[in-house]
């Protein structure tokens, strides 16, 4: 490991930028693909890409010795998840989308509390009550039950994007249970895969009608090529080159990011009330993270 440097910020500021992106391109993919289809060829997409590296590292073997738990990963941390923000971004905007997501870590602390007895102390509990106070903000306009075009109401894709996130908490504690030492390409790799193989037959049987445009093909070449299989490339790179710690920074840019790319290309309205939701879930997160921590006093230090 080493201190991060200008490369490493690049990298992470690009990684961020990517991750934002996907809340626009879902946007653009799921009025015309639908949610099933679309994330079918998100993770079948970087599978395809991720697969052959597993192969030219000759890491075979730890896929297969790891399949089940990587099915699970595949599911909790691809399949299901990407489903529900995809339902979502069928009515939400992707800077609101963006910063729901940021309450992950929220979950992932509750989780690894009740699962693994990882007790967080006063200052990670406060910040998980000030990052779903967040959210409450964040919803107080947006959580009407009136169905859209599509028939999903913004309550429905708040309450979406809400699970998914809880899901990332889940798969993040499992993850770390189940697929410590595995390398984490075959983790990228195997559960890009295993996500595609479940998705298959309901994407199969959701299969829009109509031939989508090819604005929508490249938002779905978008999201499995850029946003899924170079996103983990760079995040593996930077877990390996800085450690965890620092590249688990990625989860204060994607929200920024994912509001910017909204307002530059959908044109979408940027409120004071999602910045303020915004600000409080990511102080939230941060707390319940322990990136902000309370400074003790230094007990030599003289008066």
């Amino acid at each position: 490991m080493r201190a991060m440097t200008a490369g490493d910020a690049a990298e992470l500021l690009l990684l961020g930028a990517l991750w934002g992106a996907s809340f626009l391109f879902m946007r653009i993919g799921a009025p015309e693909f639908g949610p099933l289809a679309l994330v079918f060829l998100r993770v079948a997409g970087a599978g395809l890409v991720l697969l052959p590296l597993v192969a030219a590292r000759g890491q075979w073997p730890a896929l297969r010795r790891h399949a089940v738990p990587l099915l699970v990963v595949g599911i909790g941390n691809s399949a299901l998840p990407f489903t529900l923000f995809t339902v979502a971004a069928l009515v939400l905007t992707a800077g609101l989308a963006g910063i729901i997501n940021a309450t992950a870590p929220l979950w992932g602390t509750l989780i690894a509390w009740a699962w693994l007895h990882d007790k967080p102390g006063p200052a990670r509990l406060i910040g998980i009550a000030v990052g779903f106070a967040g959210v409450l903000v964040l919803a107080w306009d947006k959580a009407g039950l009136k169905d859209s075009a599509h028939g999903v109401s913004p309550g429905l894709g708040i309450a979406c994007c809400v699970a998914a996130t809880l899901c990332y908490g889940f798969t993040v504690n499992y993850t770390k249970r189940r697929l410590a030492g595995v390398p984490p390409l075959v983790v990228a790799a195997g559960s890009q895969s295993a996500a595609a193989l479940v998705m298959l037959l309901p994407a199969l049987w959701a299969w829009p009608a109509q031939m989508p445009s090819t604005r929508a093909w490249v938002a779905v070449a978008a999201l499995a090529l850029a946003c899924t299989a170079l996103a983990y490339l760079l995040y593996f790179r930077l877990i390996a080159h800085v450690g965890p710690a620092q590249a688990i920074a990625v989860t204060y840019l994607i929200p920024p990011f994912a509001i910017v790319w909204g307002l530059l290309v959908l044109g979408e309205p940027v409120t004071a009330g999602m910045l303020a939701g915004c600000a409080v879930v990511l102080l939230g997160t941060a707390l319940a993270s322990g990136l902000l921590r309370a400074r003790r006093p230094d007990a030599r230090a003289t008066p």
